[in-house]
């Protein structure tokens, strides 16, 4: 949890208040696009070269939380 905590924030001045990567206007779910496309992690990196292989672990665990909760429809 505490890798996701240094990575992913919510400021709601940025990116229409979706979760980023470091502050930065890359969102989590730009990257979770990508990796369900099946772009690799180097040619995502490539793309995006300030993110580096923690930043994309991190994404995949806040979806993991995310998902992890019950939820009632």
């Amino acid at each position: 949890m505490n890798t996701i905590l240094e990575r992913i924030s919510i400021d709601d001045e940025l990116c229409n208040g979706k979760p980023i990567i470091r502050g930065l206007r890359i969102t989590v779910q730009t990257v979770l696009e990508f990796l369900l496309a099946g772009t690799n992690q180097e040619e995502i990196l490539h793309q995006y070269p300030v993110l580096d292989k923690e930043d994309l672990a991190a994404c995949k665990q806040f979806a993991i939380r995310l998902v992890e909760r019950r939820y009632t429809f």
